[in-house]
């Protein structure tokens, strides 16, 4: 009797806080997906970048899927170096959809010039991020905050 009340115990205490703190949490796989996004535009890596949007992106500023990943081309052509430091990640997720506002300054080289394109020494550009949880991966589906003009 009491080797079933261990093994019971076991699966009803220890297995569910196993599975608990080795399944990740949606925010922290946004964390995720926000840290190697900035990994891959500092690489200039642009099929890792948009493997992080939706094909159904759209923003305010008129940026489609397509749209972005030419624009996207044209910044790493033009600009070396990149450099890109976020602060104040604050992620809220409301079922499939989740929103991810983060404090950024980007720093880039043009030629043997250097410079920030975004937010600069004393201060920093507030951008969101609106995801949507598509095929059991978060994607992001529309961007705020952006200054298009470097693209």
């Amino acid at each position: 009797m009491r080797k079933k009340t261990v093994i019971l115990l076991f699966f009803f205490i220890v297995v569910p806080l196993m599975i608990w703190f080795f399944i990740p949490t949606d925010k922290s796989r946004i964390r995720k997906l926000i840290g190697s996004g900035s990994a891959a535009i500092e690489q200039e890596d642009l099929e890792s970048v948009m493997s992080r949007v939706s094909y159904n992106y759209r923003d305010d500023y008129g940026m489609t899927y397509l749209y972005l990943k030419e624009s996207l081309k044209r910044f790493f052509k033009r600009y070396n170096n990149i450099n890109i430091h976020y602060s104040n990640l604050h992620i809220q997720v409301n079922g499939h959809v989740a929103t991810a506002g983060l404090d950024v300054r980007v720093l880039v080289g043009e030629g043997k010039d250097r410079g920030y394109i975004a937010g600069n020494t004393s201060g920093a550009l507030h951008i969101v991020f609106s995801l949507e949880k598509e095929k059991f991966r978060w994607q992001i589906v529309k961007t705020e905050g952006v200054p298009t003009n470097y693209f």
